[in-house]
């Protein structure tokens, strides 16, 4: 098992927002987190990356220990994260994107292969190198925020609605990348409020409600579960 989670309380404050959460990611696996506003899905994903320290429970990833980590030395692990938003630096350029994403390659030689890697999923970056992140298109700034995270040649890349904001022509070309990524033996955690899209790249499935898992297993399953699609499906 790549990631586990166990019994993971997280806390704002005094409110508890998420409660008792467990779940588990293997090896080259797509699971996703679906729910609604407010569930609690983007905390997870601050809890594992090291930005939200628990309040108590376990995250293990490769058999070792990390809550309790700083957010830097889970990067180091092999852990990327993808936020929601992008937040991408719009005044830098591309090319100084990539090159903060790229700060853990020491050998010129390997971050020459990265970028190569890189530009060969995503060509339109190549092209626009010398131009500042902020006046790319949705779809082309979603492009440079996974680039940015693949650089640091994670073991499981963290994805939060990285659907939010694009037309559907460019959702279908994040899905078909999504897959790719997955392809190459990369394991993902993908944070999604369009549910038919996420429970489609997905292997298995978590159902957040407030904090608590309500429903697990197969996202095949998951989709054409009853509950599933008249809270999220529109069924």
């Amino acid at each position: 098992m790549l990631l586990k989670i166990n019994n993971l309380t997280v806390q704002y404050g005094k409110a508890e927002v998420i409660k008792g959460l467990s779940l588990e990611v293997g090896e080259t696996e797509i699971i996703t987190i679906i729910g609604a506003n407010g569930a609690g899905k983007t905390t997870v994903l601050r809890a594992i990356s090291g930005l939200k320290p628990p309040a108590s429970g376990d995250i293990w990833f490769r058999g070792s220990k990390i809550s309790g980590l700083r957010a830097h030395e889970i990067v180091r692990l092999g852990i990327s994260h993808v936020p929601e938003g992008r937040r991408i630096l719009a005044p830098l350029s591309v090319a100084e994107n990539l090159e903060i994403g790229a700060y853990l390659i020491k050998s010129k030689r390997e971050a020459a292969t990265g970028f190569q890697n890189i530009f060969d999923h995503f060509p339109v970056l190549k092209e626009r190198m010398k131009q500042l992140a902020g006046s790319l298109s949705g779809g082309e700034q979603q492009m440079l925020a996974i680039a940015r995270a693949l650089l640091n040649q994670p073991r499981l890349l963290m994805m939060d609605e990285p659907s939010m904001g694009l037309s559907p022509l460019v959702v279908e070309q994040v899905g078909r990348i999504i897959t790719d990524i997955n392809n190459r033996g990369i394991s993902i955690i993908l944070v999604e409020q369009n549910a038919r899209m996420a429970l489609s790249l997905a292997g298995r499935a978590y159902v957040l409600e407030a904090g608590k898992c309500v429903l697990e297993g197969e996202a095949g399953a998951l989709a054409n579960d009853e509950r599933v699609k008249h809270a999220y499906l529109g069924g």
